[in-house]
């Protein structure tokens, strides 16, 4: 009987501790400078991400490389995307190759970028985090779409047309309107 006891108390010692973990990665607070100077805060839940200022929002979280050609073919895309739906979309895209952030700033410059970008080394725990939850082995371009209540909707590796990109966008607006909208059905509707 003492062995049952002290075995279920264990039980519940380590179940405790593992749901304690669980709960921490899920709510991790990340902190990332953007290549303007803000400081995005950024909260794991559950579902997703919150990220402080963009709330309400669409967020594609990219993650692209300033030497991979998908990526820079995707950079006039994403341009024309903020234009379009700057009122309801936020780009955040975190350099992956290795620029500092001063050399993000001036390639940003260069591609006339007109989105959030965000150096790797300015980036804290997200590429990380982004690894571990999105299980993420590094191929870029990466994207991460996020609906209005930060809740992750579509994760895909590898460049996206902008007619797919805009077609998610629409996607998302309309989970938004219609709360019973499931990711698979958004990624049924943006594969097609």
């Amino acid at each position: 009987m003492k062995k049952i006891m002290i075995l279920l108390t264990l039980s519940i010692f380590f179940a405790s501790v593992s749901q304690a973990e669980e709960n921490k990665a899920s709510t991790l607070q990340i902190s990332a400078t953007d290549t303007a100077g803000l400081v995005h805060n950024i909260t794991g839940t559950e579902q997703g991400l919150n990220i402080k200022g963009l709330e309400g929002k669409i967020v594609f979280l990219e993650f692209f490389g300033h030497k991979c050609p998908p990526c820079l073919a995707s950079i006039p895309h994403l341009i024309t995307l903020q234009n379009k739906y700057k009122d309801k979309l936020a780009i955040v895209s975190i350099e992956v190759q290795g620029l500092s952030n001063d050399e993000l700033i001036t390639f940003a410059k260069e591609k006339g970028i007109n989105y959030i970008t965000i150096a790797e080394e300015k980036a804290g725990d997200l590429v990380d985090y982004i690894s571990q939850r999105a299980q993420w082995s590094g191929s870029i371009p990466f994207l991460v779409a996020l609906d209005t209540k930060g809740n992750v909707q579509f994760v895909q590796a590898g460049m996206l047309p902008e007619a797919s990109l805009e077609e998610l966008i629409s996607q998302l607006s309309k989970a938004d309107e219609q709360p019973a909208q499931t990711a698979a059905s958004i990624e049924t509707n943006t594969s097609k």
